[in-house]
Formats: C-alpha cells, structure tokens, sequence
C-alpha cells in the first residue's frame, strides 16, 4: 500500500519525470519553481503530500561552459524554492535528483556519497555542480531545524525517449543520436566530442523512474543514494550501437580537444544491498528504444 496519495512530480515531461506516474504532473507553465509563492499555493490547493524533484536546468558540456551563471542561478533558486515551499506546506516526503558532476574532481572511484564535500567539482560544469549539492545541505539542515524529510539520489548518467536533442545543449547519447541522424541524412561522416576513450555509467530512463518511486516509499536516511547500473560503458562502443540502431555506416570522426573525465565510476552497492533484485535494460534494448522513439517523434522532440 502506497504511503503517499498526492504525489507531485516537478519536470514531469521531461526525461525522466516522463516515466513516473504522479497524480500532479504540471508544466512548467502550470507550476513556476522560480516563483516561491505560486509553489505554495499549487502545494497548498492540491494538498501535495510528496514530491519527486526531477526538474532541473540542464545541459552538456557545452551547455555548462557557455551557460554557467545561468546553470547555477537556475538550479540554486528552484531547488531552494521547492524544499522551502514544501516545508511551508507540510509536505510529507521530497525526493530531489542530484547528478554525479556532484562529486569532487579528484574524487575516489568509485564514487561515494560520502565524497560529495570533499573537493571542487570538475571545471567543466562546477556551477551546476554546486547548485545540486545544495539540495544534500539544504536537506540535513532542515531535518535538524525542521524535521522534515527531504531525500536525495544520485543518478548516473540517464538516456531515453523524451530526452533533450538539441546539439547546443544535449547530454552524450541524444547528442551522438541527432548527430547520427543528420550524417546519415546528409551523408558526411559521424563528427563527435572528445576521443571516444571516456566510459561512463548509462541508465535507462524508465528504470529511473522506478528506483524514484521506490525510493520515495522506501528510503527515508539523509545519506544521497547513488542510483547507479552495475557496469560503465565506453563511449565509442556506446556511439557504434547508436550507428548500428540508426543504420548508419559511415566514419565516426573525434575532435579530440573537447574531451570529459575518462571515468566517474560510482558505487552502488547499497542500492543493491536494499533492492538486490532489481534488473537494469540492457543498454543495447535501451538504445533501441530511444533510436526509435526519436526517429519517430522527430519532427516535434526537443532539438
């Protein structure tokens, strides 16, 4: 039996906020997190119980580079915002998304929760970093004055259907796969970002989604919550699979000057210590799925 009835999810059509059902699912249009007061009075006219916190101002990095005072004026005021509201308003339970560029540079692999605080994170996308880790602070410190309980996740890198495919903003897979889908269209060859070399930890959105409704039922420590799958993926690979699924035969090229972290492993071992059974998508099915969701939505998705 399901202890919350007026479930809100923020981002709701979104990459991941597309995958969990909620009773309240508004637009950005409907619900203005950078407007503290009509937060509390949508929390207060619908009697919002919970909140899963998926909305975020977000981007590659490119996006992070040329944006960074608006990555973090954006992240910092809504996520403050919302956990203020939903203390205002009594709400129950609040699941915030942080994101792994959380962690410290320097950090040790793999990534801890207990890492968050311990250094800067990487300069490609410190803004945005440090407006996500508020929500860890912001948390604690409001259980200790206020007793509320406002959780965080950590996800991996997330993929899907509904994704953001601008090429000005995208993360790694919607990018690789709108950058396919116009070398194929004008026959050039595959021009990517970086060597090619980096791995990273790639989960599908639907998953996502579950491990958030399971988390707002289940899990009520302060302590973020890696949401991680169980190996890491290499980017070359994962932009071969993405040109096998798209039908795409020609040569992947690499600009070798805007390259990421090799690796940003992370640990999800109590993630599995409270959800052993759990089964991630197979990345290959994944890609699939979300090739084919774009090719077919194409003309009204995010790009």
């Amino acid at each position: 039996m399901t202890r919350f009835k007026n479930t809100l999810v923020t981002g709701a059509h979104g990459l991941v906020g597309s995958t969990i059902p909620a009773k309240y699912r508004p637009t950005s249009k409907e619900l203005n997190l950078m407007d503290i007061d009509s937060i509390i009075k949508y929390l207060n006219s619908n009697n919002v119980d919970s909140i899963i916190h998926c909305a975020a101002k977000v981007g590659g990095i490119g996006a992070n580079i040329n944006n960074a005072g608006e990555f973090f004026y954006g992240n910092i005021v809504m996520n403050t915002n919302l956990l203020e509201a939903a203390r205002i308003c009594g709400v129950s339970k609040v699941v915030s998304f942080m994101s792994t560029c959380v962690f410290p540079a320097d950090a040790i692999y793999p990534l801890t929760s207990d890492q968050i605080h311990n250094g800067e994170p990487h300069d490609t996308n410190y803004p945005y970093a440090y407006a996500k880790r508020m929500l860890d602070v912001m948390g604690r410190a409001y259980q200790k004055q206020y007793g509320t309980n406002f959780v965080t996740v950590i996800p991996c890198n997330a993929y899907g259907p509904n994704d953001n495919y601008n090429l000005e903003s995208s993360h790694a897979i919607p990018a690789i796969i709108h950058k396919c889908f116009l070398a194929k269209k004008n026959g050039t060859d595959l021009e990517l970002w970086g060597t090619g070399r980096p791995s990273r930890e790639f989960i599908f959105s639907k998953d996502l989604g579950q491990l958030s409704l399971w988390a707002l039922e289940n899990y009520d420590d302060l302590e973020p919550l890696v949401l991680s799958v169980d190996k890491e993926e290499n980017m070359h690979d994962i932009a071969e699979l993405i040109c096998k699924h798209m039908d795409f035969a020609g040569k992947i090229i690499y600009n070798q000057q805007m390259e990421g972290q090799l690796r940003k492993p992370s640990d999800n071992s109590t993630l599995r210590s409270l959800i052993p059974e759990f089964e991630f998508t197979p990345l290959e099915e994944g890609i699939q799925e979300t090739v084919e969701w774009f090719l077919k939505n194409y003309e009204v998705c995010r790009k």
